[in-house]
Parts: structure tokens; sequence; C-alpha cells
């Protein structure tokens, strides 16, 4: 069932999907993003599920030398007419959101997707959107159904933290843009120095916790919205899909 947003008091919302990834980990020449699921690219899903969203514009972030292929090959050729600007993404994770953010002239909110999670759904986006209008930045996710250990530098149990607290973070993640900005300018200037404190920045909520201090609310997202990471994903992406 799709929740239903108020159209009169939608603000202006852009998405930016990241498929600048190399997929070291499929054992495959063919970049993950690319790999089929039903004979479609991967990203194909992401991106067709922002295409008939409520949303208004895309930013797609490819790899060095990918954006030609994927205007010709994938939004010309799918009709992804909200795709608005396909830029080349940086040396990490964080070089290309922050790149792909740069490319959008103004917004309210912005969602950050990763295109290997093919299986987002138009109920997570207004879920998400929902959530991000009241708190201004919020993450979708899924709380754990294991146990989990904390392990010391050893391989030891060191804690084991109370389950219901413990959520895996899935993407899309929401922001205003004007907080989201704000937060990748200061870790772009602070780069270094957060890299020789040991400081690893994984995720766009990270970015905001850590250099604003602005709470990130989580919100539901599906056991199903799984991130392509290994060969199997891929037919059990498929299954979902089809």
């Amino acid at each position: 069932m799709v929740i239903k947003t108020d159209r009169k008091e939608k603000q202006c919302t852009a998405a930016v999907i990241l498929a600048a990834g190399s997929g070291k980990r499929m054992g495959s020449n063919t970049k993950k993003q690319y790999m089929l699921i039903a004979e479609k690219p991967v990203v194909y899903y992401s991106l067709k599920t922002f295409q008939e969203s409520f949303v208004d514009e895309i930013v797609l972030v490819v790899s060095p030398g990918d954006a030609d292929y994927c205007k010709k090959e994938i939004v010309d050729k799918h009709g992804f007419d909200k795709v608005r600007h396909i830029v080349e993404g940086g040396r990490e994770r964080y070089h290309s959101v922050a790149i792909g953010l740069d490319s959008i002239p103004s917004c309210d909110f912005v969602f950050i997707h990763d295109g290997a999670r093919p299986v987002v759904t138009q109920d997570i986006l207004e879920r998400a959107y929902i959530c991000v209008k009241k708190y201004g930045a919020c993450v979708v996710g899924m709380p754990v159904k294991d146990t989990i250990k904390i392990a010391d530098t050893e391989g030891n149990i060191a804690s084991t933290p109370d389950r219901k607290l413990v959520w895996m973070i899935q993407t899309p993640q929401v922001f205003s843009l004007s907080l989201i900005r704000e937060a990748y300018h200061t870790l772009l200037q602070k780069e270094q120095e957060l890299l020789k404190a040991g400081i690893s920045i994984t995720d766009d909520a990270m970015v905001v916790e850590t250099l604003t201090g602005h709470l990130v609310k989580l919100v539901e997202g599906s056991y199903e919205n799984i991130k392509i990471t290994t060969p199997e994903d891929i037919q059990i992406a498929e299954n979902f899909l089809t």
C-alpha cells in the first residue's frame, strides 16, 4: 500500500543515485551496476523507481569514462527524463556524493541512494519523504533479526548490544539539501584531519552526525532492499523483482 502525501505541501526534491562503484567482490569484469537482472542493468531498477516517483530531478553519478555509455544505453534508452545530470564520481564514495550534491541547482530535500540497491520501492520513498519533512534528516533501515556481537581486536566477544536498538542501515538516506551540503562542505575541509584521526566515513548519516551534530531519524525500509555485493545477490534481487 502506498502512503499518500499531500501534494499541495510537496516541496522540491532531488535524488543523487550513486553508480560509480567497481564491485570488486563480484568476481566479474562487468561493474556490478551494469550486471543484468532480468535483462536490465542493476542501476536501471533504482532509476525506474525514482523516475516514477514524486522526485523532481535525478543526478546520476557514474565511474570516470562511463558517462556517455550511461546516457545512451541506460538513461536515453529507457526514457529516464528526470535524470538532469550525469557526472563522474570521485575517489571515495563521499567524494562522489559531494560531486552529485554540487550538481543540484536548488531544492529542499535530497535522496542519496546506492544504484546497487535495485529493490527500492515507492513505499520506501514515501515514508522517507514524510520523515525528512518533519526531522530534516533520516535514513532507511531495518532492525536486525540476529543477535549482534561486538568483537575486540583479537576476535573475542567484547559485548552484546541490545538487539532492539541495532538497525541495518540502507539507502536512500534523505536530508534537507542545505544541511547535507553544509556537512559535506565541512567534511571536505577536514578530510585530512579526519583521516589522521582514523575516522572512516561510511555513509551520509555519519557525515551529518559527525560534522553537524544534527540528529538523524531512522525510518523503516524493507528486508528486500538489499545491496548487490556478491554474485548470489543478483539471483536474490531477481527473485524480488520478478
